[in-house]
């Protein structure tokens, strides 16, 4: 109470605050206009705007100055980094709060290991917020570590950083009405859910919106946005660093308003972060494509703490927390100055990083044979889509050129389960590509022009206790340990960045020609996104939601 006093009486004028940012153009996301104000900042709030005196000030003079950059929706995991140095990453780029889905280390380590995360990220400056991951597993056709039935999701979404029910990537069971799906949905706490429906469209996605589910980042098309937003769906604009869906989208803004639209990053790469931004990188984006800068703000601050509740988040306003973001320019959208609740961003260890958590990869022996497939004429393969998720499912000859084998090996249990088939569109010549990062029961892919490259490749994440690996004649040729869940690296941001690189070029050596070759083979195992996947169950035809054989 003493504090909120002391903000009331600065707001009022009678004390004076304890940092004022004075001769900047302050952004009201509410009205989207630009206003020649103060701000004034006491105990990491916004005390008011106007004219204001402080115990510091900051001349932002002929700079913009805006709310912190919220991410929609993203997965801490797919950085490759630990949070601590994710935020290291992000901070100085604007990001003040993401809304993470864990389920990625959920497939891993269960409720524990999400717990454990949210634990790590409460000491960080970046504020961390969570969702219950609600399809562990995906599918019927995957194998995580434990499934997480509903006590499991009601015991994450007691938890105070934990907003709602993480995207629901089963539609084809919410569309079907499955009770197992719908009891998630009537969870407490599950009323605020996110979805996950590509290419869902009329009745379909009538069904789906009817279930209560209220945003999706699955669009692709104008047409797939627009019926979403008419559908009172909030459209998550994604751009991640292998679905690249803002330029495709945008024009819903100019056309329609921000209003109900938010961005996110879904799944990206550090290396790509470093190169192109983050939230801040989607602002430069979608106003280089012609949408109203103070559109593209609104859409990267209040209209995901709006989305997702954080009442106190998202603008620069009487009573918000002062994120605050001070940008020298509305073209390059690089910060100058970045404050965390009033503050500079200062340097933060990393807290504990326990045993357990880094002893996940356990593998039943396998043969030379492990790879092995039946003779055929006819197979059927996984056709890759530039910059896509989505898979096409094609039919070829067995001896075409641009084929390579892929297999999918359950590394939680030790069952020995391995599913093999054929990728199309890799343009991979030589070697082998394997990696735990296998959304989402995150058992180890791997891909191959030769068995013994693979074989050879598994071997090498096993002995890292999970990581990538680049394989050629048998030699290691490049590779990036991830020993935390077989998700997570415990190197520094440059040592992962270099790691990283090193493998993709390793890739692309040995004649990978797609998009980014780790990031694609890791959704190549998500059996919930069309058209044809692989998990260690076998090939599976998402549009028929069931396994199918590898010969026709």
């Amino acid at each position: 109470m003493a504090d909120l006093a002391r903000r009331i009486a600065v707001a009022r004028g009678a004390e004076p605050a304890d940092l004022v940012l004075t001769g900047g153009r302050v952004l009201s996301v509410f009205t989207r206009e630009w206003l020649e104000v103060d701000v004034a900042i006491v105990d990491g709030w916004i005390a008011g705007l106007g004219d204001y005196e402080g115990q510091q000030t900051i001349d932002v003079t002929g700079r913009y100055v805006v709310p912190g950059f919220i991410d929609a929706h993203m997965h801490l995991e797919s950085t490759k980094l630990l949070p601590d140095e994710f935020a290291r990453l992000v901070l100085p780029l604007g990001t003040t709060a993401v809304v993470a889905d864990p389920h990625e280390i959920a497939n891993v380590l269960g409720t524990d290991g999400v717990h454990w995360l949210i634990e790590f990220c409460s000491e960080l400056p970046l504020d961390v917020y969570f969702m219950a991951s609600s399809c562990v597993p995906a599918s019927p056709f995957e194998s995580p570590r434990r499934a997480l039935g509903d006590e499991e999701l009601e015991s994450l979404l007691r938890r105070r950083r934990v907003l709602g029910l993480a995207e629901m990537m089963n539609f084809p069971g919410v569309v079907a009405g499955d009770p197992r799906e719908l009891s998630k949905l009537g969870l407490n706490g599950a009323e605020h859910a996110d979805g996950h429906a590509p290419g869902l469209m009329g009745k379909e996605l009538n069904a789906y919106a009817s279930a209560g589910i209220r945003s999706d980042h699955e669009a692709l098309t104008l047409e797939e946005g627009r019926e979403r937003l008419r559908a009172g769906i909030w459209l998550l604009i994604r751009e991640a660093s292998m679905a690249r869906n803002l330029e495709a989208l945008v024009p819903l803004i100019t056309e329609l308003g921000p209003a109900q639209i938010a961005f996110c990053t879904d799944d990206r790469d550090p290396d790509d972060i470093v190169d192109d931004g983050h939230i801040n990188g989607m602002v430069r984006k979608a106003v280089a494509a012609g949408v109203p800068p103070e559109d593209a703000l609104v859409c990267a601050t209040l209209n995901p703490a709006r989305w997702h509740g954080l009442r106190d988040l998202g603008a620069l306003a009487p009573g918000y927390h002062a994120d605050v973001v001070v940008l020298p320019d509305l073209k390059s959208f690089r910060p100058e100055l970045v404050l965390k609740g009033g503050r500079r961003i200062g340097d933060f260890t990393r807290p504990e990083v326990p045993d357990w958590v880094q002893q996940s990869v356990r593998i039943a022996p396998i043969g030379r044979d492990a790879f092995d497939v039946p003779n055929c004429d006819r197979v059927r393969a996984i056709g890759l889509i530039p910059d896509q998720v989505v898979t096409e499912s094609l039919v070829v000859d067995a001896g075409t050129g641009d084929l390579a084998k892929i297999a999918v090996v359950e590394r939680h249990l030790a069952t020995g389960r391995i599913g093999v088939g054929f990728v199309h569109g890799s343009g991979l010549q030589r070697g082998a590509l394997a990696s735990t990062v296998a959304h989402d029961a995150h058992n180890i892919v791997v891909v191959g022009k030769s068995d013994e490259d693979m074989l050879a490749a598994v071997q090498r994440v096993v002995e890292l206790a999970g990581g990538i690996v680049a394989v050629e004649n048998g030699r290691v040729v490049a590779e990036c340990p991830l020993p935390v869940a077989g998700l997570f690296s415990v190197a520094t941001l440059a040592d992962v960045i270099a790691q990283s690189r090193a493998c993709n070029e390793a890739a692309t050596t040995m004649g990978w020609s797609g998009a980014t070759p780790f990031l694609t083979l890791s959704f190549l195992a998500l059996s919930v996104i069309p058209a044809l996947k692989i998990t260690d169950r076998g090939l599976v035809d998402v549009e028929r939601f069931e396994l199918v054989p590898l010969c026709c």
